[in-house]
Order: C-alpha cells, then structure tokens, then sequence
C-alpha cells in the first residue's frame, strides 16, 4: 500500500509541475529537458530518462535528457539503425528490457547497455502532432528492479501527458518563429522602401531605378540588400552624402 501510495503520489506531483510549464517564457528545448526531469522525479526505478524524436525522413535524435549515459545509449541505437527506443517511436508501442544480462530481442544493445551499468530499460512511443514521432526511454540501473506494475502505468500516464505539452509547446514554439521571420521581413522591407526613396530623390529617378542601383550596389559589394539600403538611410539621416551615380535606363542608351 505505501508503495502504490508512492507511486501515485510521485505520479499526481509530475503531472502538476507538468502543467506548471510556462510555455511563454521556456524555449521548446526547455520544456523538453524539464519533461524528463519530471519523468526522473515522478516514477520510482527510472534512473536517467531521454526523449527520440523522429522526422520526417526517419531520422533520430535525442532532443532532451536527464542524464550522459542516457545520451550514450540513444545514440548507440542511432548507430545500429535498431533499438527500443527507434521500434517504439515508430510503432507507438511500450518496448522494455527487463534485464539487459539476458536479453533475446536487442542482444547487442543489451550487452552495450549492461557493459554501463544499466540492467533495464524501457521505451515508450509518444505521437507528437506537428514534430512527427517520438519515445521516451527509461533507464535503470538497480539490478532486478525494472519499471513494471504501477510504476509502469504511472509513467505511461506521464508520458500521455507529456506528449501533449510537448505538442503544445512545439506549436507555440512554430508560431513564434513565424512571428519573429514575418517581424524581421517588415522592417528588412520598410528600410528597402526608405532607402528607395532616398535614391529616388537624389539621383531624379522613379522607385524602380532606385530600387534597381541597390540591387546592383549589393551584388558588386558583394554584401546583403538589406545592409546596402540601411547604409543608405543612416547615411541620409546624419546629414553624410552617398556617391550615388544615376541609374542608367535601358532607354537611356537607345540611339546613342
């Protein structure tokens, strides 16, 4: 009873500080790194807790961990191209080893895995709507004491829950970079068009020709349009005279 008390209660206490994740002011990798943190904290026999994300193209990554061996594992599977924590990412299923000294499925991770001291492991898929698929991978290093009964229930529970936040806080994070790009693309653009009309007045040409001797002035400085049409609006607002050269029409030259 006070194991199952324990439990629960380690459980109810994750999940709580789960939801407590402020997701406007932690970064995605944050939120990830303090989600297996809690893992850690909340089930009893989970040592050291990672999280494999897997893109588009299949190809994995530990994206957050609670520990270096948990590291180390990870990518001893990412090697091989076989592994729980790959086959449950995929699958969507819980895959566990229960004692890595005599393991019948993984046997070469398993030996790299007892070789470190680890004697159990346990891998839980965790779908991520918008960041594709992922696991999260639990390793115990207490000799014949895996992850099992209500610890086990627990941290699929955890797991359920943290998925979400994840989720969530990946597509916070998305919009937020969408946000930011479209910010900084106005501004690029707002010093493009002042720096237009800079050219245009002092040279007598319409925005199209000015526009024209920036992109040109860019090219054969070989520096960025951006950097060009604010040198040219800094220059203009502190009273400096930019060497301008008048744009040339292609009309210009006809019958000349």
């Amino acid at each position: 009873m006070t194991q199952h008390t324990s439990v629960e209660d380690g459980l109810r206490a994750g999940l709580a500080e789960l939801s407590r994740i402020p997701f406007g002011t932690q970064s995605l990798a944050e939120v990830l790194r303090r989600t297996t943190q809690l893992a850690v904290a909340a089930v009893p026999g989970a040592d050291e807790v990672s999280i494999t994300l897997l893109d588009e193209h299949d190809q994995a990554r530990t994206v957050a961990f609670s520990g270096d061996l948990a590291t180390v594992l990870d990518e001893r599977q990412y090697a091989d191209g076989y592994g729980p924590c790959l086959d449950a990412a995929q699958s969507g299923e819980t895959l566990r080893i229960d004692d890595t000294a005599a393991s019948e499925h993984y046997p070469e991770f398993a030996a790299t895995a007892l070789r470190a001291g680890v004697h159990s492991t346990l891998a839980i898929g965790m779908p991520l709507p918008y960041e594709g698929l992922a696991a999260l991978n639990v390793y115990t290093r207490a000799p014949g004491s895996p992850v099992q009964g209500e610890e086990l229930t627990a941290l699929r529970t955890f797991a359920d829950h943290a998925a979400v936040t994840i989720a969530n806080a990946a597509l916070l994070s998305t919009r937020t970079r969408t946000v930011e790009q479209l910010t900084t693309a106005m501004r690029t653009r707002a010093v493009i068009e002042q720096a237009k009309g800079v050219v245009a007045t002092m040279c007598a040409c319409d925005p199209e020709d000015a526009f024209e001797f920036l992109r040109k002035r860019s090219q054969s400085l070989n520096r960025k349009l951006h950097d060009i049409a604010a040198e040219v609006v800094a220059d203009a607002v502190h009273g400096r005279v930019t060497p301008f050269a008048a744009p040339v029409r292609p009309s210009d030259t006809v019958g000349s």
